[in-house]
């Protein structure tokens, strides 16, 4: 049984309405305070092809499973369309977006002198933790937020997510693997070592996970609603386990993209927004809509889109924060992935392809 805890709800202001439609793009923004309330504007308004962000949002109402889709350009909420009994108020289960809030999380953790990229795992878990193994000291924190650790995993057989989900023995169950790549050198998705790198950053700050997320980073950018899961053994998720509103999911993404900023604040240094989104690998692969993708500080990267470069936030079963530079948007899918075990791929490749091929083309 999963125990969950609830942050306190929190008035949400209504967001303000933006004046004018001008069909004419006004161009790259400036930094948004993202603790305001979102500002809304119309979609010609921000540089769009109105009929073609309609066609985009047709497209989505007939997606299975489709959750949300916002969009965001210029700062301003361009679109928030909700499907399937969703909400502006409903908490969305994003599963490994979680990866990528650890990872703002770590970065801010480092900014704080907390936490070196080249300290090594053993160092943060020792003496918290006994009985580790002595190779642990050749992994560091790098490793982690690049998925090149080194342990023996592959997600997606019997021994991967689901066997270390239901162990109860979260640390224990990766811990126990062997090394059989040189850290830092083989990408392999392993969200147990995300979760490893989440209980280190809770051991450098000496808080839970959720309340340094509430003080440096939710609460600087207006998020006052969050669910974490916390796991049988009392530590909080850090793979996959937190829920947001699609309006937050947008203000992490806008972080990303205005470079870590929120109005004059600087919330996330500029440098790890630019290390975590450049590739930590030569290769690339394709999924779906996706071309020429690759990997960073637990963002997706891909360099091959209309609109051009782009990184993104990526859940399981088709939960999408995807940032975009060069168009200066930022656009929110998810959906709902319970009980669809055998649709979670279609789910992820009809999110990429409403947000490459439908909204990114509405974009001038």
């Amino acid at each position: 049984m999963k125990a969950w805890r609830r942050l306190a709800i929190l008035a949400i202001p209504l967001a303000l309405l933006a004046c004018g439609d001008s069909a004419t793009d006004p161009g790259r923004s400036e930094p948004i305070d993202l603790a305001l309330p979102w500002v809304v504007a119309s979609p010609e308004s921000q540089g769009m092809d109105a009929g073609a962000m309609q066609d985009a949002i047709a497209h989505a109402a007939t997606l299975p499973r489709l959750f949300s889709l916002l969009v965001v350009r210029h700062g301003k909420l361009i679109v928030e369309e909700y499907f399937n009994g969703n909400d502006a108020e409903s908490l969305n289960d994003v599963r490994s977006v979680t990866k990528s809030v650890v990872s703002t999380l770590v970065g801010i953790a480092v900014q704080q002198d907390h936490i070196g990229l080249d300290e090594s795992v053993l160092d943060h878990l020792s003496p918290s933790i006994e009985g580790l193994p002595a190779e642990l000291d050749n992994i560091t924190i790098h490793d982690l937020l690049t998925m090149s650790g080194g342990f023996e995993w592959d997600e997606n057989t019997t021994a991967g997510y689901n066997a270390w989900i239901l162990s109860g023995n979260y640390l224990g169950y990766l811990l126990e693997r062997p090394i059989v790549d040189e850290p830092g050198t083989t990408f392999h998705y392993n969200s147990a070592a995300v979760h490893l790198l989440a209980v280190i950053l809770q051991l450098a700050t000496d808080e839970w996970i959720y309340d340094y997320a509430d003080e440096h980073l939710f609460g600087p950018i207006g998020i006052t609603r969050s669910s974490w899961e916390i796991l049988l053994d009392g530590w909080p998720n850090g793979a996959s386990g937190i829920d947001l509103l699609p309006r937050d999911l947008a203000r992490l993404g806008t972080l990303w993209l205005q470079n870590g900023r929120s109005g004059d604040n600087q919330i996330l240094s500029d440098a790890w927004v630019r290390d975590g989104t450049q590739p930590a690998f030569a290769w690339t692969n394709g999924y779906g809509a996706l071309r020429d993708q690759s990997y960073g500080y637990l963002w997706w990267l891909t360099r091959s889109t209309r609109a051009g470069p782009a990184h993104l936030a990526w859940g399981h079963g088709g939960q999408f924060i995807y940032v975009v530079p060069g168009k200066d948007m930022v656009v929110v899918v998810t959906h709902d992935w319970r009980g669809a075990s055998s649709l979670t791929n279609e789910l992820a490749v009809n999110g990429l392809d409403l947000i490459v091929n439908h909204v990114l083309r509405a974009a001038r």
